[in-house]
């Protein structure tokens, strides 16, 4: 198995090694201005053996990033991304456009750029790309961590739908922005394993061209649904209710409008486990696709991390100082290559 480190942080310019804590089911919590969370990193073949790959519901799954947290300011469900970002181009191998088939295939609601030539991407809305799922608002979350495994639990979403009208001055359309121009400062410790380790700074401050604090009160104040007797806003967008399973609530997010009427706040828990089979870490790195296609991914690797981030979908609108196609960072988790 190649020689690996995990790092986890509010962004990618303020991680920490969570390596230690890989496969013990003990959490990270990373904390900044925008979220507040725990993140669980399990992966086969590295350190020990963990239960949860033992698991019947989990079967075949090589790696799991489990999160539970909440956005301290509000956003709007089409605003939360959650993919791959990268510092520098990328060395696709041949074949690669049918490893991107087969990621559109599991997530139609994928948008990518791999090709670019700064800083390539592949983002997600992060409420319709989840395999797993809960939400809950003013209640009791689930067990984080847990010893059993996260199912959908989508009984509260009404209770994060707005009823109004959305247009070009209505404050869930100016989200992204107005988050966008926070400056915060962040950190991160290790849970209850003993060890722990933190840094804070000032993250850059990006200017928009509105009051950011008119904006973030103004969306605090949208009106919530009330239940499931509730009918489609004046968006035309019908409440998410008698969402049962993971299918049903990604087909319900797989709709723009469905996104922007749905608004988490610092009074909803999400919790989450990005989890999947098809990337494997030991005896070596591989992509493996349906039809018996791999490839050995070390070949290709040009050594800079590989980073799985929550962030905001950046603004047309706002005029950033930097080259990033994304906007700001809620939490990231990394895994680089150690010399």
């Amino acid at each position: 198995m190649p020689q690996l480190r995990v790092l986890a942080g509010p962004d990618p310019n303020h991680l920490s090694s969570i390596t230690h804590l890989v496969n013990t089911n003990l959490p990270c919590k990373v904390s900044s201005d925008l979220f507040d969370g725990q993140i669980i990193a399990n992966i086969k073949g590295f350190n020990k053996d963990t239960e949860y790959f033992d698991r019947d519901d989990r079967k075949g799954v090589t790696w799991s990033i489990q999160v539970q947290g909440r956005f301290l300011q509000p956003h709007s469900a089409d605003d939360i991304l959650f993919g791959n970002t990268f510092e520098r181009p990328l060395h696709l191998p041949w074949g690669s456009g049918a490893a991107l088939k087969f990621m559109s295939y599991l997530d139609p609601n994928l948008t990518h750029d791999l090709t670019s030539q700064t800083k390539p991407w592949a983002l997600s809305p992060l409420v319709a790309t989840m395999p797993h799922f809960a939400h809950s608002h003013k209640s009791r979350p689930p067990k984080f961590p847990s010893s059993s495994s996260l199912t959908d639990d989508n009984s509260q979403l009404s209770l994060a739908f707005h009823e109004e009208d959305e247009d070009a001055d209505s404050p869930l359309s100016s989200a992204s922005s107005s988050t966008s121009s926070l400056s915060s400062g962040s950190s991160i410790h290790s849970g209850d394993s003993g060890n722990s380790s933190s840094s804070s700074s000032s993250r850059k401050s990006h200017s928009s061209n509105g009051s950011t604090s008119s904006k973030i009160k103004s969306l605090s104040k949208i009106r919530r649904g009330g239940g499931h007797s509730m009918s489609r806003n004046g968006n035309g967008a019908p409440p998410p209710v008698n969402l049962h399973t993971a299918a049903q609530r990604r087909s319900y997010f797989s709709v723009s409008k469905n996104r922007k009427s749905v608004v988490f706040g610092p009074e909803d828990i999400i919790t989450t486990d990005f989890c999947y089979g098809f990337l494997e870490f030991a005896p070596s790195l591989t992509l493996r696709l349906p039809g018996g296609i791999s490839f050995d991914l070390l070949r290709y690797w040009d050594g800079q991390p590989v980073r799985f981030m929550c962030c905001e979908r950046k603004a047309s609108n706002v005029s950033r100082s930097d080259s990033e196609p994304w906007g700001m960072s809620f939490w990231c988790v990394a895994i680089e290559m150690v010399d």
